[in-house]
């Protein structure tokens, strides 16, 4: 006959019996815990998943598309599609206000596009203009800012304000060029040919300010860039060398190769879309996105 202290006993072997089951299974769980901690921690971490760290530990703060591209692409890698390339190419507004790049330049013969540049295809974007002198837009892995591609997305003409339908061609423009090409002297004919012509109003333009109302120093303010053209010093230090320091300063005349001076550069070539103004961003996300591109090869898959 079981009594009611064989009942107790009985109780009290079930309590003792679930509570080590319970712990053994709260054992277990802390395992699995540890397990999938381990796990987690030994496998890198998602696109998605470092985002929302970041995010949730308040490091990242985004403002302005161009910010958002440059965290969310840029910076994490993301691989460019030429798809997105080709879109932008076909797309107006796409770098600025203006017509979309194929409207003029869809063929690589020179009496169908101008320059014989084909932006309708991957591989004539990578040829870039066949119209002699024929030059590539870029070199495919390397940054493209200071190349054609880039100058041409981010630099304006100068001086600032030039209309895109005034020629590129000029007897100032001449002068530059050919002291340029012929070494970059400081000589007489350097300091009473070439000089004044960036300290006189309209010389490159008509009604259009003189050079140096906009570069009389190598100190910003009040010289933008840090740029100095009313002295042969300050125009072969070049520009920003206070922010970049004075051997990193951009130099803004490469002796005998006026094509490469980006002060003949920016007297020159327009930037595009054509007509563009020049207070639009010069950075544009889909510029940023583009460069991108070029710096992961420009692949055409």
């Amino acid at each position: 006959m079981t009594t009611v202290k064989d009942l107790r006993k009985a109780i009290t072997g079930l309590v003792f019996c679930g509570g080590a089951v319970m712990a053994m299974a709260a054992h277990a769980d802390g395992d699995d815990d540890e397990y999938e901690e381990q796990e987690h921690l030994e496998r890198p971490l998602s696109l998605a998943e470092q985002l929302a760290k970041d995010l949730a530990a308040g490091a990242k703060s985004f403002e302005g598309d161009a910010a958002v591209v440059e965290e969310l692409i840029l910076r994490r890698g993301l691989p460019i599609p030429y798809s997105y390339v080709d879109m932008l190419m076909h797309t107006p507004n796409a770098f600025g206000t203006g017509p979309a790049c194929v409207v003029c330049h869809s063929n690589a013969d020179p009496a169908k596009s101008y320059r014989g540049l084909d932006l309708s295809s991957c591989e004539g974007i990578r040829t870039g203009a066949t119209e002699e002198p024929a030059r590539a837009l870029f070199v495919p892995g390397e940054n493209p800012s200071k190349e054609i591609l880039g100058r041409r997305l981010r630099n304006n003409r100068m001086p600032f304000g030039i209309g895109y339908q005034l020629a590129t061609g000029s007897p100032s423009i001449d002068i530059v060029e050919d002291w340029i090409r012929e070494g970059a002297v400081d000589d007489d004919h350097f300091r009473e040919t070439v000089l004044p012509l960036f300290a006189t109003e309209g010389a490159f333009g008509h009604d259009l300010p003189a050079c140096t109302d906009c570069h009389m120093s190598n100190q910003e303010p009040p010289s933008f860039h840090e740029l100095d053209l009313t002295s042969f010093q300050g125009i072969m230090l070049g520009a920003d060398s206070v922010a970049k320091g004075v051997e990193n300063a951009t130099k803004v005349v490469i002796p005998g190769n006026p094509e490469a001076s980006p002060i003949f550069q920016h007297l020159v070539e327009n930037r595009m879309p054509p007509g563009i103004s020049p207070l639009e961003d010069r950075d544009h996300p889909n510029t940023l996105i583009l460069f991108e591109w070029v710096r992961q090869g420009a692949p055409c898959d």
